[in-house]
């Protein structure tokens, strides 16, 4: 093992994120074939080769195709070691993307070349733009008819707020398509349909030596030259620093489905990505290559493994080194803990890890011991921020359908609230549970996985709610008073703060006026 700097250099840790559809997860996969992870693509767990993505594992996400909980993975690919964190595309989870873009220092963002930018890759742009975060942008699946590339870059630019540089340009698109010409490399990639091997390429290829001509064809020479020519023009030379400070976005062109352009984008990702950056806590900038340990619990996930009913607790590891068995005390609660079997992931496979770097992800087993956001050191009082709950907009009381399993029931919604899927709050006047999430999509959710992860059965009675929210002052007599004239509508979440449930937008702003010392607040961090 090299020394803590050549590790940290060695290290990108990115995510994925995109619109539903757009070939997020395929991509994922097709980057873990490069890695030597998986040998096919689609290949699971079990030996016969199932047609599930790697990385969604959850039951609900094979039935329904679409990724809802956060999977790592991390690979050697040459001299670097990649930790891919996949996002769920799917709105309804939007919460958990936002958390997992705390922990990248990252991301490559999937742009489906028939649809262009969508509304959830518009908002995952903004909380990529809020923290500087580097990112590349791959417009997937070319193979199939779709929109003019200069007409996708306009897009991207106004759409995502942010100046583009091609990195590589396709020749023709949809039936016609040939390939790419890899303007980073000055290389020419040929396109033949196949989702396991990689495509023929005519390596140091200048863009008018006659190989070209050969290899695609006269007409699509001269227009790939053309192009060229124009992007030339029109763009600025690819700066790195620009890159890196978060205002440029270098773009490739290809189709994940057929392992086309994703090796252009690795190369060029592992060359130009940053390593693991400084993390700011509230008390001062925590550097990578600290001799001391810190790291943070961004995200809880029950039941890896659904023969055994554990919890684990995912932490970004920020500084220093992470050993197996080292005493890290757990800032919130103050208790010093050891971890006896912290594991690294590869999509279903767990193995236990001796040691970690700045940049990795470790699994903890967790047996209610984490919250989201939790800080873990050698000592030092630290705490990271920025891992908020936004203020649920749908809600459901839920109701216990077997009084049997009432404590089945108590348990899972406990430990799926931990892991932040959604937020629930007691209603303080008729003391039922209440539900708030994001979309509609996570309540069958927890639903499905009562059932089959703690065979618990709950229904839903719906609420008519416009939104929760936080709410303090610093004069107690105030508080006290709002208390008692919303006493119907006061209720407390799980960490025991007042929530206010405005029934309607005109009730929140009433409120708001009538009571000018409260404080109403729309996320838990305040």
């Amino acid at each position: 093992m090299g020394t803590l700097t050549d590790e940290i250099k060695r290290r990108r840790t990115f995510a994925i994120i995109s619109h539903p559809d757009a070939g997020k997860t395929t991509l994922t996969e097709k980057l873990l074939l490069f890695g030597g992870a998986i040998h096919v693509a689609g290949a699971v767990k079990s030996n016969k080769i199932k047609k599930t993505a790697t990385s969604d594992w959850m039951e609900i996400e094979k039935q329904r195709g679409i990724s809802v909980a956060t999977s790592v993975m991390g690979f050697d690919y040459g001299d670097y070691k990649i930790n891919i964190l996949d996002t769920p595309g799917h709105q309804d989870f939007a919460e958990d993307t936002y958390r997992t873009l705390t922990a990248v220092d990252s991301v490559i963002i999937v742009v489906d070349v028939a649809k262009g930018v969508e509304m959830q890759t518009r908002k995952l742009m903004e909380v990529c733009r809020m923290r500087n975060t580097p990112v590349i942008i791959f417009v997937n699946k070319l193979d199939r008819e779709g929109r003019d590339p200069f007409d996708i870059l306009d897009e991207l630019e106004s759409e995502l707020k942010i100046s583009v540089r091609p990195l590589s340009w396709p020749i023709n698109i949809g039936a016609k398509f040939k390939g790419v010409y890899n303007i980073y490399e000055k290389t020419l990639h040929l396109f033949k349909p196949d989702k396991q091997k990689e495509q023929e390429r005519l390596e140091n290829t200048d863009v008018n030596d006659p190989r070209v001509d050969e290899a695609v064809g006269d007409v699509d020479a001269a227009k790939l030259r053309e192009d060229l020519e124009l992007i030339e023009g029109v763009y600025p030379d690819f700066d790195v620093q620009q890159y890196l400070d978060g205002r440029l976005a270098p773009v490739f062109f290809g189709s994940a489905l057929n392992t086309f352009g994703v090796k252009e984008l690795l190369d060029c990702f592992v060359k130009i990505a940053p390593y693991p950056r400084p993390t700011v806590a509230e008390e001062r900038e925590i550097r990578p290559e600290e001799n001391a340990f810190s790291g943070f619990v961004f995200k809880i996930h029950a039941n890896m493994d659904p023969n055994h009913r554990s919890c684990i607790a995912f932490v970004k590891v920020c500084s220093g080194k992470f050993e197996r068995n080292a005493p890290y005390k757990n800032i919130r609660t103050d208790k010093v803990m050891r971890f006896a079997a912290p594991t690294a992931f590869m999509a279903q496979k767990k193995s236990v890890v001796d040691e970690a770097y700045p940049g990795d992800i470790v699994g903890i087993p967790d047996t209610g011991n984490f919250k989201i956001g939790d800080t873990l050191t050698e000592g030092e009082n630290l705490h990271f921020r920025g891992l908020p709950s936004f203020s649920p907009e749908m809600f459901k009381y839920i109701e216990n359908t077997d009084p049997m399993k009432s404590k089945q029931l108590e348990k899972g919604i406990r430990q799926l609230m931990d892991e932040g899927v959604a937020q629930m709050f007691v209603n303080q006047f008729n003391g039922r549970k209440l539900i708030g999430t994001v979309g509609q999509l996570q309540f069958e959710v927890i639903q499905y996985r009562l059932l089959h992860e703690y065979g618990a059965q709950c229904r839903w009675e719906p609420i008519s709610l416009y939104k929760a929210c936080w709410v303090e002052s610093d004069d107690p007599a105030a508080l006290d008073a709002f208390k008692k004239r919303k006493y119907q509508y006061m209720a407390l979440d799980s960490e025991g703060r007042d929530v206010f449930l405005a029934d309607s937008n005109y009730v929140l702003q009433m409120a708001q006026n009538d009571f000018p010392a409260i404080r109403f607040h729309f996320s838990s961090e305040f």
